[in-house]
C-alpha cells in the first residue's frame, strides 16, 4: 500500500514538474515572438521617425533608440523599450537636456519639478516619473493580454516628440531659465 502511494505520488509530482516546465517554455516562446514583432515594427516606424533602434547586447529583450530631429527644448530623447517576462512592453523615454539626464537631485527647484511632473501626469498622453537614480523619464506600458498592439505602439512612438514641449515647461525648475519655444 505504501509502495503504491509512493508510486502515485512520484507520478503526480513528475507530471506537475513537466507542466511547469512546459508553461515556462510557452512563456519564453511568447516573449521571443513579441520581441520579433516589436523588432519589425521598430524597423518600420523608426525609419519614419529617423530613429535607428538597436537590440540590447546585454539585454536581448531591450531596444534602444535616440530621437533628436525636430526638438526645440530637449537635446534628444533616449528611448528604451523592454519586452518583459510578465507579458508587457514597457517604454521609458529619457529626455537629454544640457548634455545629460534631468535628475531630480540636481535641478534648481526639486519641489517645483516634481509638482510639474505630477500635473503633467494629469493631462499628457505619456506618464512622467523618476527612476531609482532620480532621472526623469516619460513612459508607457502595454499589457499583451489581447495580443500584440501594433498600432497602439506605433502611436506611442510617433507621440514621443510631443513631449519636447513639456521639457520646455520644466526648464524654470531645471536651470532657472524661462521656458523655451513651445511647439
Amino acid at each position: 500500500m505504501k509502495r503504491t502511494f509512493a508510486v502515485v505520488l512520484f507520478i503526480l509530482s513528475t507530471l506537475s514538474v513537466s507542466a511547469v516546465y512546459g508553461q515556462q517554455d510557452d512563456e519564453a516562446a511568447a516573449r521571443i515572438r513579441t520581441r520579433e514583432q516589436l523588432a519589425a515594427l521598430l524597423e518600420k516606424t523608426g525609419a519614419e521617425m529617423n530613429v535607428g533602434f538597436k537590440q540590447g547586447q546585454k539585454q536581448p529583450f531591450r531596444y534602444v533608440g535616440s530621437l533628436g530631429a525636430g526638438l526645440v527644448n530637449a537635446e534628444s530623447f533616449e528611448i528604451l523599450i523592454n519586452v518583459t517576462a510578465s507579458d508587457t512592453i514597457a517604454f521609458r523615454i529619457y529626455p537629454h537636456y544640457n548634455k545629460g539626464y534631468i535628475n531630480v537631485d540636481k535641478v534648481k527647484d526639486r519641489t517645483g519639478l516634481m509638482k510639474s511632473l505630477l500635473q503633467l501626469n494629469d493631462h499628457t498622453f505619456l506618464f512622467w516619473g523618476a527612476d531609482e537614480g532620480g532621472d526623469i523619464f516619460t513612459g508607457y506600458t502595454f499589457t499583451l493580454e489581447s495580443g500584440f498592439p501594433q498600432e497602439a505602439i506605433r502611436i506611442v512612438l510617433l507621440s514621443i516628440a510631443n513631449s519636447d514641449k513639456f521639457v520646455g515647461e520644466m526648464r524654470p525648475f531645471i536651470d532657472g531659465t524661462s521656458a523655451g519655444k513651445v511647439k
